[in-house]
């Protein structure tokens, strides 16, 4: 396989795929193996030029968001100590474009999970519901044996078809319920997730939020991710966490709804990308940090479990003493 390569220029493709937005691309080689919609893709970065499979190079420009104008919307944010830092250590995220069906139902599956675990149940439903694409490894290499093969997302009315029993099979817990219902009303057409996107961003919020398993963090996820509406500025427990103990110290009672009016106002126009790097860099620091904590436990077990020197005495002046 020859790959095409595409102009990707203020684009960090490793920091934009292990930033929380999806959760089933694979780092194989130099570079990823994962789909988008139901196309294998194999992408990789070398500078400023991204290297993906042929016929896949429009849609994985498409996918990449590589037409967001990144510098103005960087200079859109707020110009306050904690937004300039996040800023500056996420240079060249990017929010994904992400199909609806896809998007909608991974994030009813992360609710009240970590990244690593909503990776896990993503995987698990692709392999049990999904359909098997190969990619053919490039003429330059990359391949471990057998990760040139991938999983597709499972197409709605597959998930629609099945039983909540077989969900709970994916790990899904109570989500299995919520994943099910909404994927039998996408699948009936009651729920019309492409005809939404002529919506107000009121309205489509309210339409989602209308759906089983679907808050409004969820929705804001899908609005922002899957609808392009870039204002969308989800909180979760980290961005929660970031509003509270960085904006408003000294407001300790301060409501979630309240927090909700002020991002939609402080954070403008591109809110939903002021979101992606405070979330993104508030957890990539907790993680530093907690790494740096287990190393030093690691060193002080090491330290005790060392047998203690004996010594038959003490030497003053050059002369052993007792």
């Amino acid at each position: 396989m020859k790959l095409a390569q595409i102009a990707a220029p203020d684009f960090d493709l490793a920091m934009t795929l292990g930033s929380g937005q999806v959760f089933h691309w694979e780092k194989v080689g130099n570079g990823f193996v994962g789909t988008i919609g139901e196309q294998p893709v194999y992408v990789e970065q070398r500078a400023e030029t991204l290297r993906v499979n042929r016929g896949h190079a429009e849609m994985a420009r498409h996918y990449f968001a590589l037409d967001h104008p990144l510098a103005e919307i960087c200079a859109s944010f707020p110009n306050d100590p904690i937004m300039i830092t996040a800023r500056n250590f996420c240079r060249g995220l990017r929010i994904i474009r992400q199909p609806k069906w896809e998007c909608l139902a991974t994030f009813i599956t992360s609710s009240m999970k970590q990244i690593a675990h909503i990776r896990q149940i993503s995987k698990a439903l692709r392999e049990r519901f999904g359909e098997m694409r190969r990619i053919d490894p490039p003429i330059d290499g990359f391949a471990v044996a057998n990760k040139d093969v991938v999983q597709t997302f499972p197409r709605v009315q597959r998930l629609a078809a099945t039983s909540e029993k077989e969900l709970r099979k994916c790990a899904l817990g109570y989500r299995a319920k919520n994943l099910l219902a909404t994927a039998q009303l996408v699948s009936s057409g009651a729920a019309d997730l492409e005809g939404w996107s002529a919506l107000t961003d009121i309205d489509l919020r309210e339409e989602l939020c209308d759906l089983p398993g679907v808050g409004t963090k969820i929705a804001n996820c899908v609005m922002l991710f899957a609808y392009e509406r870039l204002r969308a500025f989800p909180i979760d427990v980290w961005i929660e966490r970031v509003l509270r103990q960085q904006y408003f110290p000294r407001n300790k009672k301060i409501a979630t709804e309240q927090l909700r009016t002020f991002s939609e106002n402080y954070f403008g126009e591109y809110g939903g990308y002021a979101q992606q790097y405070l979330f993104h860099h508030a957890r990539m620091i907790k993680n530093t940090k907690s790494m740096a904590a287990r190393r030093r436990q690691k060193v002080r077990r090491e330290a005790l479990r060392r047998p203690c020197s004996s010594q038959a005495g003490q030497f003053v002046s050059g002369h052993r003493v007792g």
